[in-house]
């Protein structure tokens, strides 16, 4: 049965003008979530990522480091959430909070609203990732596996969704969801299951310092 491997990307540049760039700490993670599918030895790899530079970048490194290759596709419906649009339609800043808890806040109001004509749903975004995902084994075939490079609130919505948990848990895994960590889904005769979420021993022991969130 094929294997899906899910990569969140490296550490974004939070602290500069663009965002959606890898920073020094985010290359070296994709380097070394690439030697640790390496080490797992997957079949043929077919290799996917979103299209945002991060995701993008985050594979042409993992690939270079494993040896796969280079990446062969890229699809929209593996793309992150706009975080900071949401924080804008759902939680205004305030002093006294976190990024993180302005971006639980409007994660949890996003899932509860049925949306307007002028913004995605969050059905939509949680339904298009799980249909790339369910697309992924016919394109594998028995004999392949795949590695996708997407982001946190995709992996927190695909997992949810195999859960069945409440918006609460899909808030709760999106919050500790690791850059550069590997989430496993298995392809089968009923379709694909959760094997992994956020696995990330690849940042253990002298590799601890690279362990990150956001």
């Amino acid at each position: 049965m094929p294997l899906i491997c899910l990569v969140r990307h490296g550490q974004a540049s939070a602290d500069a003008q663009d965002y959606d760039v890898l920073s020094d700490l985010g290359r070296a993670q994709a380097t070394a979530v690439g030697h640790e599918l390496a080490r797992r030895g997957l079949r043929d790899p077919h290799v996917v990522s979103g299209t945002l530079t991060r995701q993008r970048d985050t594979a042409r490194l993992l690939a270079d480091a494993a040896g796969f290759g280079r990446p062969q596709q890229e699809d929209a419906r593996w793309n992150e959430y706009d975080h900071l649009a949401l924080i804008d339609r759902y939680a205004p800043p305030r002093d006294s909070a976190s990024v993180q808890d302005l971006i639980d806040h409007a994660l949890t109001a996003w899932m509860n609203d049925s949306g307007t004509a002028d913004a995605q749903t969050w059905s939509a975004f949680a339904g298009g990732a799980a249909a790339a995902l369910a697309g992924l084994p016919g394109v594998l075939g028995r004999g392949r596996d795949a590695v996708v490079v997407t982001s946190g609130g995709v992996l927190a919505a695909l997992c949810g969704t195999q859960l069945s948990l409440p918006c609460e848990g899909v808030v709760a895994l999106n919050r500790v969801a690791v850059n550069a960590s590997v989430t496993t889904f298995v392809a089968g005769a009923s379709g694909t299951s959760l094997l992994t979420f956020n696995e990330h021993a690849h940042f253990a022991g002298d590799r601890r310092h690279m362990l990150t969130y956001r």
